[in-house]
């Protein structure tokens, strides 16, 4: 048949796919977990920026998200001439590969990393190169041992997508030290409001001192604006230079902008949202721990519940048998981890009555 074919690698690609969404029914609540969303929404000052801004939906949002580069700069004392925002952070991934990767380049991955990793890998006609995880942890070591001289790109979520585990910064700075100069390293630091640990640090200060590293971060985790899509890479100049030649002009909207905007600034609400997730993951892993499942140690805002293999109660049943609950979590098979499930830290309510499940599903005959 004569008709266009893909890039070679596009065909190959498996799409990405999200956390299902509960079907609503009559008589039954039902409470999404699947997603990592948050389960207080956005700062009400976000919501009312947002509403402010429907009386312009006629002009076009300003080209270079000013204002929301200001308000990251002053929040995180960086220059915003070094900060650019995308629709998400998944499109500044996507943009990274596009500037950096080509036929015949290699990025480097690990075993359960981000999906998104190798599809804007492979979109670009790069090969996607699998680094093992110890532990379900990024092993540095085995980062190290897969760099060929075909690597262009090293993704590294810290914390890390769905695992929950994160690695010290001693760790990530002996990687890019490693690393040979021209490979780019990206730490995806989607998670990092979440975490309160003494070995760990954003990134920002690498990226300010080396000129091969970025940070990505996004506004759809503890800001709650996933539905708006807003996130932002800070970066060396000339790599910051390179994504603007071919973003989208107006890849940001003056809605999503401006709650953006006072999302970072109410620390209040991310605070209230912060300790509120630490005491329920604390407390999740405690009581799921009791029943006799191992829950990988996590730092983010979900927990990663591992299943036995058989006697009926494998992840696929124990994803069945909540669901049929409304308490609806992440299946991971496409993530390599088919006998766990992933659940995002819900409300106190969502979060008993998934322990109550789970008991109720562990002592089942």
């Amino acid at each position: 048949m004569n008709r266009p074919v893909p890039n070679p690698g596009i065909s190959d690609i498996a799409p990405y796919t999200p956390g299902k969404s509960p079907q609503p029914e009559a008589g039954r609540k039902v409470f999404k977990l699947s997603a990592n969303e948050t389960p207080f929404g956005p700062s009400p000052k976000a919501i009312e920026a947002f509403k402010s801004a429907a009386t312009h939906l006629e002009d076009y949002p300003e080209g270079t998200s000013r204002v929301l580069r200001e308000a990251i700069g002053r929040t995180y004392g960086l220059d915003p001439d070094r900060i650019v925002c995308g629709a998400g952070s998944d499109e500044i991934l996507n943009l990274l590969a596009h500037a950096f990767l080509g036929q015949g380049d290699e990025a480097i991955s690990t075993t359960h990393g981000f999906l998104v990793y190798p599809i804007a890998t492979m979109g670009c006609g790069a090969k996607n190169v699998v680094a093992a995880e110890t532990e379900y942890r990024t092993d540095v070591d085995a980062i190290l041992a897969a760099v060929t001289p075909r690597t262009k790109l090293v993704w590294l979520a810290n914390p890390n997508n769905p695992t929950g585990t994160y690695i010290p910064f001693d760790e990530v700075r002996r990687l890019r030290a490693g690393l040979p100069s021209h490979v780019v390293l990206v730490l995806d630091a989607a998670y990092a409001d979440y975490v309160s640990r003494n070995d760990y640090e954003f990134g920002l200060e690498l990226v300010a001192t080396t000129e091969n590293t970025v940070v990505t971060h996004t506004f759809s985790k503890i800001h709650g604006l996933a539905a708006l899509r807003v996130g932002w890479m800070f970066g060396p100049a000339h790599i910051v230079d390179a994504i603007n030649r071919i973003r989208g002009p107006f890849n940001v909207s003056s809605p999503a902008m401006l709650a953006a905007v006072a999302a970072i600034e109410d620390t209040a609400h991310q605070q209230m949202s912060k300790t509120h997730t630490e005491t329920w993951r604390n407390w999740l892993t405690e009581e799921i721990g009791k029943l006799g499942l191992k829950v990988t140690p996590s730092v983010t805002n979900f927990i990663l519940i591992h299943f036995p293999t058989k006697n009926g109660r494998t992840a696929v049943e124990a994803d069945a048998f909540l669901t049929r609950r409304g308490l609806v979590l992440r299946a991971l098979a496409n993530y390599k981890l088919p006998n766990a499930l992933r659940m995002t830290i819900g409300t106190e309510e969502a979060n008993r009555l998934v322990v109550d499940g789970l008991r109720d599903f562990m002592g089942a005959k």
